[in-house]
């Protein structure tokens, strides 16, 4: 996290898209408040997805972001690699099962994270495991403008009702964080509206965060 007092309303996620250089990944960390970076898989194998985590993980923790590891169908080499990079965190998107064994082995060292639930009742299920946080999005899907309708309504609903603090991802346009944060969710995922070609990663997350401070509720102390 960034070492000044974070502000109390909804923040910036970031999600580092396929094929985007580590440098352009970088730049964004001059942009403002950001909670973290969540960098996928993104198809690569095992040693090519440590040695660029090994680049960006200190980076980003030096800016004060919370570095994170791990993909969709994320297994066992994803947490192995979060460690060997010292990131603190790992993003799994497994079985209920499977999560409750990451959480067992992994919680008391890093963050362990979670996605892929497309209905409440999947949601709720994973949050019985008690992860650090819930995703609702896919990674690679923030091709429209606005935000998955889906996934806005199981945000606003999840945040009214659990604890468990939830990421929504937001669409290609950084405008959408407005409507993200007008569900109530802690955290927005920004990707393709941040790294996309002819993008400035550092004016794209100083735009969204001064639309969050001008829109998003204020959390209660």
């Amino acid at each position: 996290m960034n070492e000044a007092t974070p502000p109390n309303r909804c923040r910036i996620v970031l999600i580092a898209p396929p094929g985007v250089p580590a440098a352009r990944i970088v730049t964004a960390f001059d942009g403002g408040d950001v909670a973290s970076l969540i960098l996928p898989e993104n198809g690569m194998d095992e040693a090519s997805f440590q040695a660029f985590a090994e680049r960006i993980v200190p980076a980003a923790q030096a800016a004060g972001y919370a570095g994170v590891a791990g993909d969709d169908d994320s297994n066992a080499g994803d947490t192995r690699i979060a460690g060997r990079v010292q990131a603190d965190g790992i993003h799994v998107e497994v079985s209920k099962a499977e999560l409750a064994e990451t959480i067992e082995h992994s919680q008391a060292k890093m963050m362990v994270g979670t996605g892929g639930a497309k209905t409440r009742d999947d949601a709720l299920e994973l949050g019985e495991t008690r992860p650090d946080y819930i995703f609702f999005g896919r990674f690679g899907y923030d091709n429209k403008p606005e935000p998955h309708p889906r996934n806005l309504s199981l945000g606003a609903w999840w945040a009214d009702m659990i604890q468990i603090p939830c990421i929504v991802m937001a669409g290609s346009d950084i405008a959408s964080v407005e409507a993200v944060g007008a569900t109530g969710a802690e955290f927005v995922a920004l990707s393709s509206a941040v790294f996309a070609d002819g993008t400035d990663p550092r004016t794209a997350v100083a735009t969204a965060n001064a639309l969050l401070d001008e829109t998003a509720p204020r959390f209660e102390d």
